[in-house]
């Protein structure tokens, strides 16, 4: 199975690089940009035909290493290969 992560910020969490991602871009002359929030889009495959299971292992992977709870929050997607 595919999966695929998205992880971000929660939202109060200061992010100095999306502050420096905007001002780059007004500085481009991108002004009518407001805010910008970044994060981390994961892709990987997993080898598990069982759709809970799969989901189990990318729960667990996201909770030990992947992301930071304590300050992100994370989204996934699996799909069948």
């Amino acid at each position: 199975m595919k999966a695929r992560i998205t992880i971000t910020l929660k939202p109060g969490v200061l992010d100095p690089q999306g502050k420096a991602i905007a001002g780059a871009l007004h500085a481009l002359g991108f002004g009518q940009v407001g805010d910008v929030r970044q994060g981390k889009f994961i892709e990987l495959d997993v080898a598990e035909s069982d759709p809970k299971k799969a989901e189990a292992e990318i729960k667990r992977m996201c909770e030990q290493l992947l992301a930071n709870t304590i300050i992100e929050n994370y989204a996934y997607e699996l799909e069948a290969a």
